[in-house]
């Protein structure tokens, strides 16, 4: 049975092909015969009890600079869809939170993937600390004599603002280092959100893993390596991804994880591990399915499809 499925993305002209999650996903529910409808998150509203969004048809291809083809623009009842998929990026803020109340009004009787309420309540950075025994020692605070506390116990740390990507505003400081105050005074004065500040743990020079779980079971990893002179390992930011097997640490921190995810709903998950440590779990729009499909042909895009589609009933 085709399914009439809505992508809430950033604008699809801009996206990089050969590497955007996004983009397999919908051209993987393309080749199973699904139609697929695009909108960005600012176009979608509430009227009158039903969540709208305007938008188009969309055909796509993997042609560089062709990659999409739109039909008219037009209105949609987003419960009248199949499936919607949330999944612009962050920084999760309150755009972002108004997006997952909105799609909350459709949800399940349109299955919202990932599930918009526990998207909302596990951000990345904090449903971590549901698994202190599996994470470095970390710290989620405000108050700088706290923070100040923290890495004068753990000397070497990792300080980032909490609803924050693609590496930006990571900044490591070592025992030596004298900018803290600095920082704290520059992340405070751009918001009222704490920061998390994390022990630095010296095996990220070999890499950071993005490891991929559909419905709560691993299907995969990359390894993401920083570039010289780098701190941080996402690739937005210069890191290299290379191929990579799983550890039975990580099948350990895998099997911990799993089941919460998938009784929630987070059917497409990207978690961070470096060392034997799991840093980060990311259920807004996770990356990485292009690369390991490259390295070693694992089609993670018709995994998620298949689950998809035996929840809806496709299969």
């Amino acid at each position: 049975m085709a399914l009439r499925v809505a992508l809430q993305m950033d604008p699809i002209a801009g996206i990089d092909i050969a590497g955007d999650s996004t983009f397999r996903i919908a051209l993987e529910a393309q080749a199973r015969g699904h139609s697929l409808f695009y909108y960005t998150p600012d176009r979608m509203f509430y009227r009158e009890g039903k969540v709208l969004a305007r938008g188009w048809p969309v055909d796509l291809r993997r042609e560089k600079g062709n990659h999409f083809t739109l039909g008219d623009e037009t209105e949609v009842d987003l419960g009248s869809f199949d499936v919607v998929w949330l999944r612009q990026d962050p920084p999760f803020d309150m755009g972002y939170i108004t997006t997952t109340h909105l799609l909350d009004r459709i949800h399940p009787g349109t299955l919202v993937v990932n599930d918009p309420f526990w998207v909302r309540n596990y951000p990345e950075k904090l449903l971590v600390l549901n698994f202190p025994t599996l994470t470095p020692p970390t710290l989620v605070a405000r108050d700088l004599q706290v923070i100040r506390d923290f890495k004068a116990v753990h000397g070497d740390v990792i300080l980032k603002p909490l609803y924050g990507n693609g590496g930006a505003g990571v900044f490591r400081l070592d025992a030596n280092d004298r900018n803290l105050a600095s920082l704290h005074e520059l992340f405070t004065g751009i918001n009222r959100e704490p920061l998390i500040v994390q022990k630095y743990l010296p095996a990220v020079t070999q890499g950071d893993k993005r490891i991929l779980l559909v419905d709560g079971e691993p299907v995969g990893a990359i390894n993401r390596v920083p570039a010289a002179g780098e701190t941080r390992s996402n690739m937005h930011v210069g890191g290299r991804a290379e191929p990579t097997k799983l550890t039975d640490r990580e099948l350990e921190i895998c099997a911990a994880i799993g089941p919460l995810l998938r009784e929630k709903g987070q059917i497409f998950v990207g978690i961070d591990v470096i060392g034997d440590w799991l840093t980060e779990i990311n259920v807004t729009s996770p990356t990485g399915i292009q690369e390991l499909e490259r390295f070693d042909g694992t089609n993670v895009a018709k995994r998620i499809w298949e689950v998809i589609e035996t929840k809806r009933g496709a299969q």
